[in-house]
């Protein structure tokens, strides 16, 4: 084995030694087996210069930033040419040889080495002007941190999500309609992140596809790369890159290489999106320069794409929070790229008019880049719709504006129910009346069909369970799992409620405050003066005016008692009997293993009437970390101020 694999290896053995260890309580291997081959890793990153950015004897600090900057690319990185035929390709190569590999569908990102340490990572952007990511690539499964080239060196490459890790992110979020629609979107998000916490939590690699330039190092040390691009791809590896999968093809050869990569496109662990064909010989290459839009030295091949017909059934017309009423084409279900298709958004009123778009139209319909389903050609255009004149969820008129050249349709009414989908959200949040399976969209698709007028309808979704059944994304266990979830939310606290509303100001601990100064008791606080409401420590004039404004206002009082019948209000668990936590002040960080997360951790703590602060202070009694000898910011605060650390054990045998 060589050393590059070897180094890839041990990193995988030792990751997941310290994940069982550390996050699992297992053991699958010994410390003295765990040194040995950290050791191992250790001289061959000394040997090689390749170290890999999640190298366990790497130690990268996450970094959080207000804003990506920005940054002019030294040339305009152009698009490339496009085609969907071999013969094409052919025609294009002639008698010269050619590198055809993988177009990886991610984000382009262009990394800079100096004296062999990556310096700089930017977005490809528009072309011109990228964003830095560095802090954010350093954070990448497979980007080496050091390269054993120690010159200038700079290559383009792919920022991309294996399916199986997109999947596993997805497969987290309860509601289909709220998951990710595909691997490169999630990646592109992931890449650009503020915080570099969340990039390393999204398992992005990076696929290296070009090597821009190369420059001596300071003893005049150059690749000798034979003017050859195959040659540069085996230096790229070894300098420790993954490198994206290539053939080296002619003309006669093409047609076969094509099918080869067209025969695996379904056992390939990253998305793609076509193929690139590079002429191999770079003097060449670089001589016939480029046009105005593409370079003259590659070309890009794009599948072509699965196109069947079916028959327009309706246009629906769908609602959405930003005022925007979206056209969605519902046609007869038709098979695509393996799986049943029935609808596919029109995007806007443009989009609908230029097909001439008419109930029973005969169209074809294909799905992008394999991935997203879109109406293609109109083969009949009877173009019998009607624009509606009313907004689908309020009534009120629409209005047909023009934005950059296109028609879209819009509500104009400010109270439109469809524009206040955040309240909903909020209503069915984990701190609030913890319902699962309802994402913003599916609210928003409940909305657009009448299924729910205010708060309360959502206790009686279960009524219209045929239709969401039908609802794309959504089966029967969605169903079962949603209702269930909305029926346990039906008992719950007096805070939890407040909090529900969504009133300006008051947070989940403004909640408790104020519920805890009424005794819990939920009639008392619904019709709280502004004059008793500033008594409660914390709660200040602002907070006491904005409560009382809303639970004031007529609407919303037909909205509270329309709650209240479904709901079963009651004060919590009185825990005074068995443990006094009263006036005791406590701040919890890092990972707890005796509770579900550090909000239940926290509940329990304020529910026998202790109180939990983000930050220590001198006001601090204790802090709770089950890592009690880190050397983190938290920890060395209590200790300059000589406040005791527990672990979640010595907390509970104190307390509990």
């Amino acid at each position: 084995m060589d050393d590059k694999k070897r180094i890839y290896e041990l990193v995988s053995l030792l990751k997941e030694a310290s994940k069982a260890y550390y996050q699992e309580a297992a053991e699958i291997m010994s410390n003295f087996e765990y040194d040995q081959l950290y050791d191992e890793l250790l001289a061959l990153e000394k040997k090689t210069g390749i170290v890999l950015a999640d190298s366990p004897t790497q130690n990268v600090g996450y970094e959080v930033v207000s804003a990506l900057p920005k940054e002019t690319h030294p040339s305009r990185m152009l698009s490339l040419d496009k085609t969907k035929s071999v013969e094409t390709l052919q025609s294009w190569i002639g008698d010269q040889v050619g590198i055809l590999s993988w177009k990886m569908d991610g984000l382009t990102i262009v990394l800079t080495y100096e004296n062999g340490i990556l310096q700089k990572a930017v977005t490809r952007g528009n072309g011109e002007v990228g964003e830095v990511v560095t802090a954010n690539v350093k954070t990448f499964r497979n980007v080496p941190l050091h390269i054993p080239f120690q010159g200038r060196l700079v290559l383009r490459g792919e920022a991309v999500m294996k399916y199986e890790d997109f999947a596993q992110i997805n497969a987290k979020i309860a509601d289909v309609e709220a998951q990710y629609k595909n691997p490169r979107n999630l990646c592109s998000g992931s890449v650009r992140q503020l915080n570099s916490k969340v990039t390393a939590e999204r398992n992005v690699y990076f696929i290296a596809f070009s090597l821009v330039s190369c420059e001596a190092d300071a003893d005049g040390v150059l690749p000798d790369f034979q003017n050859q691009r195959k040659e540069q791809f085996r230096w790229l590896e070894e300098q420790g890159f993954d490198v994206v999968e290539r053939k080296v093809v002619k003309q006669d050869t093409m047609q076969e290489a094509v099918e080869a990569f067209r025969d695996t496109i379904g056992d390939n662990a990253f998305p793609s999106d076509g193929l690139v064909l590079l002429l191999d010989d770079i003097q060449y290459g670089q001589s016939l320069g480029t046009t105005a839009k593409f370079p003259r030295d590659a070309i890009a091949f794009k599948w072509q794409d699965e196109t069947v017909e079916t028959v327009l059934k309706e246009i629906e017309w769908s609602a959405s929070r930003t005022g925007l009423i979206n056209p969605v084409a519902v046609f007869e279900p038709v098979e695509l790229e393996g799986t049943t298709v029935s609808r596919a958004s029109l995007h806007n009123v443009s989009i609908v008019e230029g097909l001439k778009l008419g109930i029973g139209d005969v169209i074809t319909v294909y799905k992008a880049n394999m991935i997203i389903p879109q109406v293609g050609k109109n083969k009949t255009q009877s173009g019998n719709i009607t624009i509606p004149a009313l907004c689908p969820v309020c009534h009120a008129e629409t209005k047909i504006e023009e934005e950059n050249a296109v028609k879209v349709l819009r509500c104009e009414n400010p109270k439109c129910l469809a524009k206040q989908i955040k309240s909903f959200t909020h209503f069915m949040s984990r701190d609030a009346m913890n319902v699962e399976g309802l994402s913003e969209a599916t609210v928003e698709k409940m909305i657009a069909h009448g299924y729910i007028t205010e708060l309360a309808d959502l206790f009686h979704i279960g009524k219209y369970g045929a239709e969401i059944i039908e609802m794309e994304g959504f089966g029967e266990k969605s169903l079962k799992n949603m209702l269930a979830s909305i029926e346990k939310a039906r008992k719950t606290t007096p805070a939890k409620f407040l909090y529900s509303l969504g009133i300006d100001n008051v947070g989940l601990a403004n909640a408790k405050l104020i519920c805890k100064a009424f005794d819990e008791d939920i009639d008392a606080v619904l019709s709280a003066e502004v004059s008793e409401l500033v008594e409660i420590d914390h709660i200040g004039q602002v907070i006491a005016e904005s409560v009382v404004a809303y639970l004031q206002d007529a609407e919303h009082q037909k909205n509270i008692q329309d709650l209240r019948k479904e709901l079963e209000i009651i004060p919590p668990e009185n825990h005074a009997g068995n443990i006094k936590l009263e006036g005791i002040q406590f701040v919890v960080t890092g990972a707890v293993t005796q509770f579900a997360n550090r909000k239940e951790l926290q509940a329990y703590i304020e529910e026998r009437g202790g109180k939990v602060t983000s930050s220590v202070t001198s006001k601090t009694n204790y802090l709770i970390n089950n890592d009690n000898t880190s050397t983190s910011s938290k920890n060395k605060k209590a200790q300059e101020l000589g406040i005791p650390i527990l672990t979640e054990q010595e907390f509970l045998a104190k307390f509990g």
